[in-house]
């Protein structure tokens, strides 16, 4: 299969470019009916190709033409079997994977440190989430992989579970030990899921941890648009081997995805591959030397760490283009840090989080990127040779000495919420002052965002420590997405 071609671009150009009179959405007619203040941002040529399922462009949920011979190339490029593009995120991925593999009622097991897209997956499925926390890194502060000793143990404990999703790499790079789990998920003959939103350059380069689908996943997601060259929302499914049941995985993505696909989204799905088939070698090398240099020079400043993992059952490898700093002997949080990078030097992090940043560095980044950030850098490092680190505000200092002790992963037991995450979502609730909740069931999904993953899941206990951590987060300046009350002073629960 020849990986120069762009079926799918290559038709939406050639549409774009042909004359006629349009009677058909979306209603600006090619552009002539886009307001002129659209058009000043954005140019006019953009919109002749925001077309609809002309012949010509072939039909996503029936693809037999150009959509069907790009899916195809990606596949090939991927390694996979097969390729279905996503035009709504990995988010419908991930949910229409455990449709795929779940009935009502079916158990699934999953990482607690799982996105919050697996909630909507889990209400439409019925299915009944097991979760294992993962290991966890006690100096940096952050989760790292499920172990397969975990996995091993939970499958033996609920020998019933239908699938088991996994996320791999973590949103700080962080790869568990796939192969080892692979085996034994497909021991007990059942379906391995991947969350690898995060992953999806990882096929393309030796120096980069190998892809979920070369560990043996069955089906993996992956959000093409993060690190590849992918127009944001655009991602992508692949599926290997014969666990996966087609007819329902198809089925749930034409029910998820919008009837009006975006032909801009899909067709840069399309360029994407063929961008890192074809150049990607040399720009992740670039990218690779990037942030080498960038780490290497970060090390040299003071009150700053850079992440280095412990290779552990939870840890095996690191994204090497993920570059998580730690700020906090700088007297600040990572929210902190992240708002003084952004509004002094225009650099902006991919995830602030308490006591870190994370950068994503991919084959776009440049020179002159890397040394904006450090100029960055060595401002907050001034902040611990200026004695900031000695005498770190009070509050500041009360929240890192808490840390340790309100962790929301610790142990790695296997649990059965106290009610499904369906039944949850629809049952009557009730607003409780917060301190009354400890003990009480979630009715909302609570988490910071980014990365999106829930502190609190709709259908589980509510922890004392679950509220400490986002209370935290929050003093410290993060986003609390899900709750009903911005102020956490109250949330909503289960009306028993």
């Amino acid at each position: 299969m020849d990986q120069n071609q762009t079926p799918l671009l290559t038709a939406l150009k050639q549409a774009a470019e042909t004359p006629g009179a349009a009677f058909y959405t979306p209603g600006h007619r090619r552009g002539q009916g886009i307001p002129e203040s659209l058009a000043a941002v954005f140019g006019s040529q953009v919109f002749r190709a925001d077309l609809p399922e002309l012949p010509e462009l072939d039909n996503l949920f029936a693809p037999e033409g150009v959509i069907k011979q790009a899916q195809e190339l990606a596949a090939a490029a991927f390694g996979s079997d097969l390729c279905r593009f996503l035009v709504n995120g990995s988010t419908v991925g991930i949910i229409a994977s455990i449709l795929a593999t779940c009935d009502p009622e079916d158990k699934i097991l999953l990482p607690r440190n799982i996105h919050k897209s697996v909630i909507s997956g889990l209400v439409m499925s019925g299915a009944r989430a097991i979760f294992i926390n993962p290991e966890y890194d006690q100096d940096w502060h952050f989760p790292l992989s499920l172990t397969p000793k975990a996995i091993a143990k939970a499958l033996e404990q609920h020998p019933d579970i239908k699938a088991v999703m996994v996320v791999y790499p973590t949103y700080h790079g962080i790869c568990g030990n796939l192969a080892a789990i692979a085996t034994i998920v497909h021991n007990h003959n059942i379906p391995l899921l991947v969350d690898e939103a995060h992953g999806g350059h990882f096929h393309f380069h030796q120096q980069l941890p190998p892809s979920a689908l070369q560990w043996g996943a069955d089906l993996t997601v992956q959000s093409t648009h993060k690190v590849l060259g992918a127009m944001n929302q655009a991602s992508m499914v692949h599926i290997k081997g014969d666990r996966i049941n087609l007819t329902r995985l198809d089925n749930a993505l034409q029910m998820l995805q919008t009837t009006s696909p975006s032909y801009l989204l899909l067709a840069s799905l399309d360029a994407a591959r063929h961008q890192i088939v074809n150049h990607g070698q040399k720009r992740l090398t670039e990218a690779l030397k990037l942030a080498q240099r960038a780490k290497t020079q970060l090390e040299n400043l003071p009150g700053l760490r850079v992440y280095h993992p412990p290779l552990t059952a939870g840890c095996v490898a690191l994204d090497p283009t993920r570059l998580t700093v730690e700020v906090s002997h700088c007297g600040l949080s990572g929210y902190e840090a992240d708002t003084i990078l952004h509004q002094q030097f225009g650099v902006t992090a991919e995830l602030p989080d308490l006591q870190h940043l994370t950068m994503i560095i991919s084959p776009a980044n440049s020179q002159a990127d890397i040394d904006q950030m450090i100029k960055g850098f060595a401002f907050l490092s001034q902040k611990a040779l200026s004695g900031a680190s000695q005498n770190p505000p009070t509050q500041n200092q009360h929240h890192w000495q808490m840390i340790d002790t309100i962790s929301p992963f610790e142990t790695a037991i296997a649990e059965v919420s106290a009610m499904s995450v369906r039944d949850a979502f629809f049952a009557k609730t009730i607003s409780l002052p917060t301190p009354d909740c400890p003990g009480q069931i979630s009715a909302e999904c609570v988490c910071p965002y980014p990365p999106g993953v829930p502190i609190l899941w709709p259908g589980e206990a509510i922890s004392k420590k679950a509220i400490a951590f986002l209370q935290q987060v929050k003093a410290l300046g993060g986003e609390i997405t899900g709750s009903s009350d911005k102020t956490l002073a109250t949330l909503r629960v289960i009306d028993h």
